[in-house]
């Protein structure tokens, strides 16, 4: 018997392709969706590659149907806070019109299982901590608004067509996979803790830090940071949840613990036992003081618990990555 196929958008990106690897590993066949515009072609290796725009809802129904899908995980999005407040117009166009492409798509071809990839920024600035799924939701950035917003599209087409769904929302993935078959690569890389990493390997210019003077303990700003493979380890688990009932709604995705910028590029110093070269800047517009996540429904729903993400696992894992050649330079 075939293994349950599971198409998966944006699955040649970073989460995406993570998550992918832990599918084929919990017996589900990956179809990736990608149209390669921030994806790697090279981090396609558990399924295949249908290569697509997500705007285009009769392709997308065609693939579910020639691939025989039975449930969508959906990561495919544009994710920077700081070019969001810049084109507010892309991240509604890539974000919210692409994910109600998807879900015209579902509807047509009969598909009833979704897993939405969504984000801490839904919250904003946090009114206490740790932030439980019951935090008030008040988005800084176009970015944050559009996670919200594709949340609730999803809401209501659940409701009218029977789609069962499950929002998960990230706080900070960083690190890379253990085995070192994938890694994070963006380009320009912005990410705080590979861009300290390539910092301290000489590969880009100093790293800049946004915001001295939060009412944080060193004045840097704070933010839960978990291990990318304990993410992917969430999709799959919710992946199963959600087709027994078990979860819906949205999942806070986090460690519970907090670490500031500055401790950051100290445990890149001290993995790598090299400085962190950086620049102080003026605090970014849409950027909270310091966000921590209550992950318990999550820990009680999945039996989730993130066993890589340990401040110093992230940075080792992310250091090897980019230190021992093993970033693919195409594709």
């Amino acid at each position: 018997m075939r293994p349950d196929r599971v198409l998966v958008t944006g699955g040649a990106g970073y989460i995406g392709s993570h998550t992918c690897k832990a599918l084929a590993q919990a017996g589900l066949q990956p179809v990736c969706y990608d149209n390669l515009s921030l994806g790697h072609r090279w981090a396609v290796k558990w399924g295949p590659l249908v290569e697509g725009n997500l705007l285009d809802t009769e392709g997308l129904v065609r693939a579910i149907r020639t691939h025989g899908v039975s449930a969508v995980v959906h990561f495919a999005a544009s994710a920077y806070v700081g070019d969001s407040m810049r084109d507010p117009g892309a991240y509604y166009r890539n974000n919210l019109l692409t994910t109600l492409s998807l879900l015209d798509a579902m509807c047509t071809a009969g598909v009833g299982a979704l897993l939405f990839s969504s984000s801490c920024a839904v919250y904003g600035n946090p009114q206490r901590l740790p932030v439980d799924e019951q935090h008030p939701t008040a988005p800084l950035s176009p970015y944050g608004q559009t996670k919200l917003d594709g949340e609730n599209a999803i809401r209501w087409y659940g409701r009218a067509h029977g789609i069962e769904w499950a929002a998960l929302r990230y706080f900070n993935a960083a690190g890379a996979d253990p085995d070192g078959e994938l890694g994070e690569v963006h380009e320009p890389e912005t990410r705080l803790v590979p861009r300290a990493v390539m910092a301290a390997l000489g590969q880009v210019p100093p790293l800049e830090v946004y915001g001295a003077d939060y009412p944080t303990p060193d004045g840097t700003a704070v933010r839960d940071y978990v291990h990318v493979s304990d993410l992917a380890s969430a999709h799959v688990l919710a992946l199963q949840a959600l087709r027994s009932g078990a979860a819906d709604g949205v999942l806070n995705l986090g460690t519970g613990r907090g670490y500031s910028v500055l401790q950051v590029m100290q445990a890149v110093e001290a993995v790598s036992g090299r400085s962190v070269p950086h620049a102080m800047r003026p605090r970014r517009e849409g950027d909270p003081a310091e966000v921590v996540a209550d992950a318990a429904r999550a820990q009680v729903l999945l039996k989730w618990q993130p066993v890589h993400s340990s401040l110093e696992e992230i940075v080792a894992t992310a250091w090897r990555w980019h230190a021992e050649g093993k970033l693919p330079h195409c594709g």
